[in-house]
């Protein structure tokens, strides 16, 4: 209330005729505190209810603390409106103050406000923990790190304690469990999930039983953590996913607490639904990663090293720093014995990113079907030329092959390039040489025509082969130059008798350093070398190589 009070210039006795045909229920209080009379209605809502009884006798202890704090409040207002229930029922208590310090007290029912309210309370409250669970589940990718989510989110908010099963694999149930107030736990279940009614079903994706048909006192030992105590009631309900279950979700109550309500089973099943989106998800992404790892072991360039007294060393870099392939690519396949050569190839797929990629490892695989044919490289590109024509692809790719036999001292190479940039031979002086070798495009003429080179290296001498991505690549001072191939051949002279791996890692450095922070093509760069042993300098091993026919 808020304005002055007004009293009802009646006494008790003048007002109990006209309140007993109310429609709604009305007490009538004397001076001295005692129920001078009821009307009709009252008598309904208080069933002992009589005149003359004391109010501590006939209404409930809240109604008398609000009789007795209206009396010692008198003027303005201010109080809160008394409310209470009275069996399952909720009132309003509205007093009106009589000639003579008697109250009549109207009772008005809100029950159905009530209700209202608290279902309103209870959707506000489950859609803020669905809102919380969905960013928790979303926070992360990873399988076993959302079971833990799920099953703590549940324990939590759903039940007292609960178990997360994920879909058997060789028959063993991945499984989190978790206790309300403790960490989740990860356990591998090796049971039979027809011992809990609905479970069986849950995990292949039916709907679940209620919660009723299942007797907790027949609840088998594995999904009864030791130090939980007996189970009230028990809630089983699937886990769906993207297409196929993703488990399911077993939530246990204590007996000292309620058991399930049907509003509360249909609350298990909203949240399940999200979780098995969520851990769906993440398995798919897993699945994924473990594909694409499996994929990419084959698509990234190898890791080369000294074969039969040749050295071989190696350097990619992606177009893309966020990618790991791209369209260039090399390879270095190791003859069966001594006197037999080993192939080295580098290659260029037209484009870049991921489709060049699938290109490249189509290419890397029909090389190695054709390395019986590895001693004519005309033929090897010829096979692989009609490979290319005969598919859907309109790609193509440069290539140079290297065949590499250790003859003493000596490494002898055949070098051949299909429109691909000459390699270039470094001397162990520091001069450098390009290897006179030509042909055409892979992919794009019916017929394929090569020069292929007869190279010699003396130990300390390398041949270089490399991508146009590194004379192509545009950067310097101004950030709009080429590194060029005049300014490669100054690096190379600065790499007589260096080690193979020596030689790409200057290379690659210096083109990196070249390209800073700009765009580039992809890069690759492969280097072989007659190395500077001790074996070889016994035999005379120092001496200049050649070019032989």
């Amino acid at each position: 209330m808020t304005e002055t009070e007004q009293v009802l210039p009646l006494s008790a006795a003048a007002l109990a005729p006209a309140v007993d045909q109310a429609p709604l229920a009305a007490v009538v209080v004397t001076a001295a505190g005692s129920v001078h009379a009821a009307n009709q209605a009252a008598r309904t809502v208080f069933a002992h209810l009589e005149a003359g009884s004391t109010l501590e006798e006939g209404l409930p202890s809240w109604l008398t603390d609000a009789h007795h704090g209206f009396l010692d409040q008198r003027g303005t207002g201010g109080r809160p409106q008394p409310t209470g229930r009275i069996g399952e029922r909720s009132f309003e208590a509205h007093p009106v103050r009589l000639a003579g310090d008697s109250v009549v007290w109207w009772l008005v029912e809100d029950t159905d406000a009530q209700l209202a309210r608290h279902a309103l309370g209870l959707e506000r409250a489950r859609t803020a923990f669905l809102t919380e669970a969905s960013s928790a589940l979303l926070s992360s990718l990873n399988l076993r790190r959302c079971m833990e989510v799920v099953a703590q989110l549940a324990a939590e908010h759903l039940a007292d304690a609960a178990f997360v099963i994920a879909p058997s694999y060789r028959r063993v149930f991945p499984s989190v469990r978790c206790l309300r107030g403790e960490e989740p736990a990860h356990v591998e279940l090796q049971v039979d999930p027809q011992e809990v009614p609905g479970l069986a079903e849950a995990l292949q994706g039916f709907p679940p039983v209620p919660s009723r048909w299942i007797d907790p006192a027949a609840a088998p030992a594995w999904l009864v953590p030791g130090e939980f105590g007996e189970v009230g009631s028990i809630v089983v309900t699937p886990l769906p996913g993207h297409g196929v279950p993703a488990g399911a979700l077993v939530l246990l109550r204590a007996a000292e607490h309620a058991v399930f309500s049907q509003d509360e089973e249909v609350f298990a099943r909203l949240f399940a639904a999200r979780s098995g989106a969520a851990m769906s998800a993440a398995r798919m992404f897993a699945e994924q990663v473990s594909i694409t790892d499996t994929l990419m072991r084959d698509l990234l360039p190898p890791v080369l090293h000294q074969i039969r007294g040749v050295e071989f060393a190696g350097r990619y870099r992606a177009s893309l720093d966020s990618e790991r392939v791209g369209g260039d690519f090399y390879d270095v396949h190791p003859g069966t014995d001594e006197d037999v050569e080993s192939l080295a190839v580098l290659g260029d797929v037209a484009g870049k990113g991921l489709e060049a990629a699938v290109l490249t490892g189509k290419i890397r695989t029909t090389l190695h079907a054709l390395l019986p044919m590895a001693e004519d490289h005309s033929r090897l590109l010829g096979l692989l030329n009609d490979a290319l024509l005969s598919a859907d692809s309109t790609r193509f790719v440069t290539l140079v092959l290297a065949s590499a036999v250790r003859r003493g001292p000596e490494v002898h190479l055949r070098v051949t390039s299909a429109g691909h940039p000459p390699p270039l031979i470094v001397r162990a002086t520091g001069e450098v040489e390009e290897v006179p070798t030509r042909g055409p495009l892979i992919g794009v003429l019916p017929e394929v025509v090569v020069e292929t080179a007869h190279i010699a290296l003396a130990p300390g001498e390398t041949c270089l082969v490399f991508t146009d991505g590194v004379t192509e690549a545009v950067g310097g001072p101004l950030g709009e130059e080429m590194f060029g191939e005049d300014r490669l051949r100054r690096v190379l002279a600065e790499c007589g008798g260096m080690p193979a791996e020596a030689v790409v890692e200057r290379v690659h450095m210096l083109a990196a350093q070249w390209i800073g922070r700009g765009g580039h093509d992809d890069m690759a760069v492969l280097a072989i070398t007659a190395p500077r042993g001790q074996h070889l300098t016994a035999v005379g091993g120092q001496g200049r190589g050649r070019y032989t026919a």
